[in-house]
């Protein structure tokens, strides 16, 4: 699979391509609405690029993965997240601005981050960092050029599409990118597992029920550090949903592509079959809760 067209060159135009939709859902207004409440922001960040690699440390160490398959888990944790978040955060009533906020800004992160705690995660698990061929610097620039660099050209491509005042146009074509972006995704999920299919077989005892876990603990713990620090209702929603939400293309893209070592792919692949479930469950949870107290207003803590 190292050299094959779908990991070398279908697999980076992919996640270049889902990162560009995610740019042209954006506007600075997003940004500028998000930033009147720094707090529910600051407490997105927290669960996103602390608790989350910290919960996914725990797993890992706690239920004795195989050190590939916990450096994998480790990569999926540093990950931005996931495209689907905005969605699961609207069906849930969640602050879909807060949403789409923390997800660009990970995005933006995470070309500095994901390389420090891999190598961070590659030294404790394996007793080695970075390889030389591709050092941190390395990565960064392959991190911009697939990830950051993607979301601002969306951005601006909105921007101009807007000031030429073809706002209408740039509606029509959304559902159409997001169509094309969900498809291309579970393309990647698809490829890596069947190309891995033998591997994540044989780990899937161990790696299935470590994702699950990860999966579960991180949305009742995003939630429980939002309730907290006393945020709203519908900012909690957010929080939650945007931790438990993961970029597994690009923890694809970092095992196989990167790294050389499809192996690492594997539970990106696992995570990204169970994230869903786990979220739509987190929803479906949150409207029942909702149905039963029609009086309890969206903004209470």
């Amino acid at each position: 699979m190292n050299a094959s067209p779908i990991t070398a060159v279908l697999l980076p135009l992919a996640l270049a391509f889902i990162m560009l939709y995610l740019g042209s859902t954006l506007q600075w207004t997003d940004f500028r609405a998000v930033l009147r409440r720094p707090r529910a922001l600051a407490v997105g960040l927290v669960g996103q690029m602390l608790l989350l690699p910290a919960l996914a440390w725990g797993v890992a160490t706690g239920l004795g993965l195989d050190p590939v398959m916990a450096v994998g888990l480790m990569v999926l944790a540093a990950c931005p997240g996931g495209v689907s978040s905005g969605l699961l955060t609207h069906l849930a009533d969640g602050d879909v601005a807060l949403s789409i906020a923390l997800t660009a800004v990970t995005s933006v992160a995470a070309m500095f981050t994901l390389p420090l705690l891999l190598d961070a995660s590659l030294q404790h698990f394996l007793g080695r960092g970075l390889e030389v061929q591709m050092p941190l610097g390395g990565m960064v620039r392959s991190m911009f050029l697939l990830t950051t660099l993607p979301v601002l050209l969306g951005m601006a491509l909105r921007g101009m599409a807007q000031r030429a005042g073809r706002s209408q146009w740039v509606e029509r074509v959304e559902p159409l990118a997001r169509r094309v972006s969900t498809g291309l995704f579970l393309l990647i999920v698809l490829a890596t597992f069947w190309s891995q299919r033998e591997l994540l077989l044989a780990q899937l005892p161990r790696i299935g029920p470590a994702c699950a876990l990860l999966n579960a603990a991180v949305l009742a713990a995003a939630w429980a550090l939002a309730h907290g620090v006393g945020l709203q209702r519908r900012d909690r929603i957010a929080v939650a949903t945007e931790c438990g939400l993961q970029n597994s293309a690009l923890g694809i893209y970092v095992g196989v592509q990167l790294l050389g070592q499809p192996a690492m792919a594997v539970p990106s692949v696992v995570y990204a079959l169970l994230m869903n479930v786990g979220a739509i469950a987190f929803v479906l949870l949150l409207r029942r809760r909702a149905a039963r107290s029609p009086g309890e207003p969206a903004c209470c803590p």
